[in-house]
C-alpha cells in the first residue's frame, strides 16, 4: 500500500532513501493527521531556519556538486554506505537476526579491503544484499514508544525516540572514533552533501504544507523501515531502488 512506503526524512541527510520515498508521498494524499505533534509552533520555527539554511548554503552547494562526473559521486555514495555497516551489522544482533548480521559486517570487510575502503560496492556485486538499521529501529522493536515528533536544528525530522538513540548510533560510527576532529567534520560535510544532492532531482514533487509533507513523510518511513517492508507490495518502489544504486 502506497500509504506505507514513504520518505522518513527531507532533511536529515543520512538517508539516501528519502529520493524514492518522497516520490511516494507525493502520490499519497492519505497522510495521517494524528500524528503526536504537541510541539507543532516550536517544531514549525526551527523548520524555517532549517529552510533558510538550506536555501542559502546547502542547496547551492549541493548544485555545484551535482556537476561533479557520476562516478565520483557513485563513490561518494558507496564510501558513506559502507561506514554505516557496523552500526547496521550491531544492530542486526540486537534485533536477533544473526544472519544478517554476518551479511552486513561481511560487507564492511569485504568492501573496506576489496573496495578500496568502500568506494566500489563489491559486496553487491558477490550477492551480499545491502540493508539498513539503527538503533532507533531496534528501540522501536523492543516496545519503545516514538514519543512525540521533533524537528532538530540542521538534523531534521526526529522522534523522542529516535533522539534517545543519536548516542549509540554515533558511537557506533566509524567517524566517531577518529581522533582528527578536522577529517571527523569534514566527512560529516560531504556525506551531508551528498545526500542533498541527491535530493536535488525529485524536491520539486513536494506539494501542499511542506512542515505537513515533512512530517508525514518521516513517521510512515520509520514505521517502514522498522517492519523491514515487509507486507509490502510495490513495483513501483524497486523501480526507485534501481534508479537509487545506479
Amino acid at each position: 500500500m502506497i500509504s506505507q512506503n514513504l520518505s522518513k526524512n527531507l532533511y536529515n541527510w543520512n538517508v539516501k532513501k528519502a529520493l524514492f520515498l518522497i516520490v511516494l508521498l507525493s502520490l499519497n494524499s492519505n497522510a495521517d493527521n494524528s500524528i503526536n505533534d504537541p510541539f507543532e509552533e516550536i517544531n514549525r520555527a526551527t523548520f524555517e531556519f532549517n529552510e533558510s539554511l538550506d536555501i542559502y548554503l546547502a542547496k547551492p552547494v549541493a548544485e555545484v556538486y551535482s556537476s561533479f562526473p557520476k562516478p565520483i559521486k557513485k563513490g561518494v555514495t558507496n564510501f558513506f554506505d559502507n561506514l554505516e555497516e557496523i552500526d547496521t551489522s550491531f544492530n542486526q544482533l540486537l534485533q536477533w537476526k544473526p544472519k544478517k548480521a554476518i551479511n552486513d559486517f561481511t560487507r564492511f570487510i569485504i568492501n573496506t579491503s576489496i573496495g578500496l575502503g568502500g568506494i566500489f560496492d563489491v559486496a553487491t556485486k558477490l550477492g551480499l544484499e545491502r540493508h539498513e538499521e539503527d538503533f532507533g529501529q531496534t528501540l522501536a522493536l523492543w516496545g519503545v514508544p516514538s514519543g512525540p515528533y521533533l524537528m532538530l536544528p540542521v538534523l531534521g525530522p526526529s522522534s523522542v525516540r529516535d533522539l534517545a538513540s543519536k548516542p549509540v548510533s554515533s558511537l557506533l560510527s566509524v567517524t566517531f572514533h577518529m581522533t582528527d576532529d578536522d577529517v571527523n567534520i569534514s566527512l560529516k560535510a560531504i556525506d551531508a552533501l551528498e545526500t542533498r544532492e541527491r535530493l536535488l532531482e525529485i524536491e520539486s514533487l513536494i506539494s501542499g504544507d511542506k512542515y505537513n509533507f515533512v512530517k508525514d513523510s518521516y513517521i510512515q518511513y520509520i514505521n517502514y523501515e522498522i517492519m523491514d517492508g515487509e507486507n509490502v507490495q510495490d513495483d513501483f518502489i524497486d523501480d526507485m531502488d534501481d534508479f537509487l544504486i545506479e
